[in-house]
């Protein structure tokens, strides 16, 4: 008999992974920690540890479920430190001739394993409700691509929150009761942490001496690495969290990090969780009477929604959609993203979290470094670059998109109607950041004026060819020019100003 090898990469934990499926248990099982993955961007240590914690603890499951599994750690000796040359090197071991993969989630590691020397069967990733061929099929001869109509589709393929053809409730979409602003307390302690065991803590002992420069802390580390304890996260959200997650998903606090939010994303897009199984754990609270629905259908929306949809995008754009800038932002990634000072605290906030946590909600990373980003001009590559590095959820086909599309607007509209622009108004509504800031969010020009808003101005102005014909901004740009003509040219001025500062790396 031929011996098979079947590659599981560290975001495939899953024994229901295509490639196992297609395979038996007279085949090599090959798993690797390497280099070429952990720093083809500045990777949060966090996510490394979660990484190969929740790796080294799958391997074990497969082997005591009798499968044969070459696993090579991160320091070991004769470790090619890259999945091609893994391959190869267990391929000459066991007198492999062919290999058994489920698709990778970017397209770099795709083309590396179409280019092997060793045939490379790459099956797709079962683990999405939504095939390439169904969205391809979805999107054809549309002139719009827009997230709601497909959520519809699935929503229609699942079941989920359906009675009959129709949905629960009457409404397909509750997001309108979903944007409270920041509570006056949070009775949620946070997402469920576990203290590392045996596996975790070699990991990151491996972790703090190989990549202990890098962005990000590494400890305390209390993240679920296995099935199980994903699994307990995921009971312990829908129990404690689920039924205030709607109403405050958006909101931000100085002093509470995680609000409602459970961090599930971590684990579903690692393997640990399956979406399917997630979502009907937040439909059975509903039915239970445990949670709302506007809470559960917004939970459900950006699992089997919004994260089939992005996907669907990344997948259908091609290879170099990540590297797209339609607006030809130039800029340089300000040094605060990588935690220099800044004056800003919304700003400082979420990178201060997102340095000890390798984690912001949505809001965070779309309304607050998002923003700031895409008003300053920033190289959209840089920011994609930067997203993908820091956060535990953040892997290409998923961060891309959402980054590329929805908060750079880089793809020239295919996922995003307008740009998400806004003026330091909309941080005020929705946190408490703006209470303890250096700039005043209530002046638009002076000394104090929050940047937000003098850059909010000077983008529209900069990019009015493109945009004032856009039906969602013609009040935007109707409020500008009812603008005495003296405040317009100060606005313009400052921002200027501002972003001349910021270039030159000045405190901002």
């Amino acid at each position: 008999m031929v011996t098979r090898l079947v590659l599981v990469l560290g975001d495939q934990l899953s024994t229901d992974i295509a490639a196992l499926r297609e395979a038996d248990k007279s085949d090599v099982v090959v798993m690797a920690e390497v280099m070429d993955e952990a720093s083809y961007v500045r990777h949060h240590p966090k996510k490394i540890a979660f990484l190969f914690a929740a790796m080294r603890k799958f391997a074990d499951r497969l082997r005591d479920d009798g499968w044969q599994v070459a696993y090579s750690r991160l320091d070991d000796d004769n470790n090619s430190q890259s999945i091609p040359g893994e391959l190869l090197r267990r391929a000459d071991e066991y007198d492999a001739k062919e290999v058994l993969a489920t698709e990778p989630g970017e397209w770099r590691l795709i083309s590396a394993l179409e280019d092997m020397p060793i045939p490379v069967h790459q099956f797709q990733d079962t683990r999405f409700i939504a095939s390439h061929k169904e969205f391809e099929d979805w999107a054809d001869g549309r002139k719009q691509l827009r997230m709601e109509y497909f959520y519809r589709d699935m929503r229609r393929k699942t079941g989920l929150l359906m009675d009959g053809d129709k949905p629960e409730g009457g409404k397909w979409n509750y997001d309108h009761d979903n944007r409270k602003p920041a509570p006056d307390e949070v009775d949620f302690g946070g997402p469920m942490q576990f203290t590392p065991d045996n596996t975790v803590e070699q990991v990151l002992d491996l972790v703090e001496a190989r990549f202990g420069n890098s962005f990000g802390d590494l400890r305390p580390f209390w993240f679920a690495t296995d099935q199980g304890q994903a699994r307990r996260q995921l009971t312990h959200f829908i129990k404690n969290a689920l039924p205030k997650f709607g109403d405050f998903q958006d909101a931000m606090m100085n002093d509470n990090r995680f609000l409602y939010h459970g961090l599930i994303s971590f684990y579903l897009n690692a393997g640990l969780l399956d979406p399917l199984e997630v979502c009907r754990a937040a439909e059975e609270a509903y039915q239970a009477g445990d949670a709302p629905i506007n809470a559960v259908e917004g939970f459900i929306r950006q699992i089997i929604g919004w994260r089939e949809y992005i996907r669907g995008i990344y997948f259908l754009e091609g290879p170099d959609y990540p590297r797209r800038n339609a607006l030809n932002h130039q800029r340089g990634l300000p040094d605060f993203y990588w935690g220099a000072e800044t004056r800003m605290n919304c700003i400082a906030k979420a990178v201060q979290q997102t340095r000890e946590e390798a984690y912001a909600h949505h809001i965070q990373r779309l309304m607050v470094t998002g923003n700031f980003a895409l008003l300053a001009g920033v190289n959209p590559t840089e920011v994609h670059e930067w997203y993908l590095a820091v956060y535990a959820d953040a892997y290409e086909w998923v961060e891309a998109p959402n980054t590329v599309g929805m908060s750079q607007f880089a793809d020239g509209g295919i996922v995003a109607s307008k740009p998400y622009v806004s003026s330091g108004a909309y941080i005020n509504k929705m946190s408490d950041y703006c209470k303890s800031c250096h700039y005043s969010v209530s002046a638009k020009t002076g000394e104090k004026a929050c940047p937000f808003n003098l850059l909010y101005w000077n983008f529209l102005n900069r990019h009015r060819d493109r945009f004032e014909g856009n039906p969602r901004m013609a009040q935007m740009y109707r409020t500008w020019d009812r603008m005495d003509k003296d405040r317009r040219d100060t606005v313009l001025a400052e921002g200027d100003a501002f972003l001349d500062r910021l270039s030159k790396g000045e405190l901002v």
